[in-house]
């Protein structure tokens, strides 16, 4: 416990036109890793915009460490197929955790970080207070596939003796 700055909750949204992996859909669901640490959602059956809106809980004792996303067809008869991964760092995340917001207005934006070829993004995500709490929206374009986004969302959970950040 001493070890552990806190918790990640990652709700995992949705994907958006994911790759077909069968032979008109496919039946996706998402691998999230950091470390030795692997979490999965539930298989959304015959759907490349599936809705998880499933909530996956990491513990964080090492913050350096990148977040791997993966996105399979869940197969019955052979190994399931891979429909694209991608990664994100919680760095400026936790940055903006660090900072005292409780007298900030809730929907204040704390920063932005911008899409590029290092962080997997689609599109801008911004680290929010929001409700007494910093949120982070963001959308991730899969690599090593021909198409497909998941969009998820961070937030943090402190946890009474760990060492927090």
């Amino acid at each position: 416990m001493e070890h552990l700055l806190g918790l990640l909750r990652i709700h995992v949204h949705k994907g958006v036109n994911l790759a077909v992996r069968d032979i008109r859909s496919s039946d996706p669901y998402v691998v999230v890793r950091m470390g030795k640490q692997k979490l999965k959602t539930r298989v959304v059956k015959s759907n490349v915009n599936p809705e998880w809106n499933e909530d996956l809980t990491l513990s964080i004792a090492d913050p350096n460490l990148p977040i791997k996303v993966s996105v399979y067809d869940k197969d019955t008869f052979t190994l399931d197929d891979k429909m694209g991964d991608a990664e994100f760092d919680i760095g400026p995340f936790l940055e903006a955790l660090k900072m005292r917001l409780e007298s900030v207005p809730s929907g204040t934006i704390i920063t932005r970080i911008k899409a590029s070829r290092e962080n997997c993004l689609s599109e801008e995500s911004c680290v929010v207070w929001a409700n007494g709490k910093v949120v982070q929206d963001m959308t991730l374009r899969l690599r090593n596939v021909e198409r497909g986004e998941v969009n998820l969302q961070l937030q943090w959970i402190d946890i009474p003796g760990s060492r927090g950040l």
